[in-house]
């Protein structure tokens, strides 16, 4: 039980990543408040799920861009299971894929507040309850190379998420520390929406490990980064990809 006792937030938690590492978390003794925008259903079969395996959690709808929303994810947390000492920042997407050339200003707005200055908000609100703990966040292998065709403003986006994954381990260490992963292919709706399955089963192919990651990989280095296990690493954006890219 790595985080017995532990409060955990998980952001986009009604499915996939999110949703795994709510149950990974809650399996480790951490209580979990899962947020989600739309995935209602799944948000709350998570819930129902981890309570039946002798947890607690419960879920809120919430936008994380507006301060409303996010004030009252963290005060609902405090309330119910006494303070924070985890936060996974796992909200955010791609929206669609458009060059820099056809993209409006508002479509490169909402990318950059879907996964960045959510990311931000949801930090600030969080701190001021965390006297020790971890911040996991959500960048992208498209940070590292820059994304595939038409993905210019999601790959800015968490190429930002890694420098301020950086910059913030130096602001609140040494009791919080602060990481985020890069996952490249992993088994989920983003890419059943975003990726051809040609370029999916190419990835199969040719991968070092022959497959997609799955959310359970990602969930299960998320709790690594979350608990002690990890207590000497901080500032580091973690590759998930299964030997697609080396940084």
């Amino acid at each position: 039980m790595k985080l017995e006792g532990k409060t955990a937030i998980i952001t986009g938690g009604g499915r996939d990543i999110g949703r795994a590492c709510a149950m990974r978390l809650a399996a480790e003794g951490a209580n979990v408040a899962i947020n989600y925008f739309s995935s209602s259903a799944g948000a709350d079969e998570t819930v129902a799920a981890i309570r039946a395996s002798g947890g607690r959690a419960f879920a809120r709808q919430g936008d994380l861009n507006d301060q409303a929303d996010v004030d009252a994810l963290v005060a609902a947390t405090v309330a119910e299971f006494g303070g924070i000492d985890v936060l996974v920042n796992n909200s955010g997407g791609l929206i669609a894929r458009k060059s820099l050339a056809e993209m409006s200003m508002d479509h490169w707005r909402a990318v950059m507040d879907l996964n960045l200055t959510s990311t931000v908000m949801m930090i600030k609100a969080c701190l001021p309850h965390m006297k020790q703990g971890a911040i996991v966040n959500m960048a992208s292998q498209a940070g590292r190379d820059g994304g595939g065709g038409g993905a210019i403003a999601y790959a800015a986006s968490k190429g930002a998420v890694m420098t301020l994954t950086r910059g913030l381990a130096k602001e609140v260490g040494p009791d919080i520390r602060v990481n985020a992963l890069c996952p490249g292919m992993i088994d989920t709706d983003f890419h059943n929406v975003f990726t051809k399955d040609e370029a999916r089963r190419n990835l199969e192919q040719t991968a070092p490990v022959r497959r997609q990651g799955t959310p359970d990989d990602v969930a299960n280095l998320v709790l690594f980064l979350a608990c002690g296990d990890s207590g000497f690493i901080t500032g580091a954006n973690v590759d998930i990809n299964g030997g697609m890219f080396f940084s």
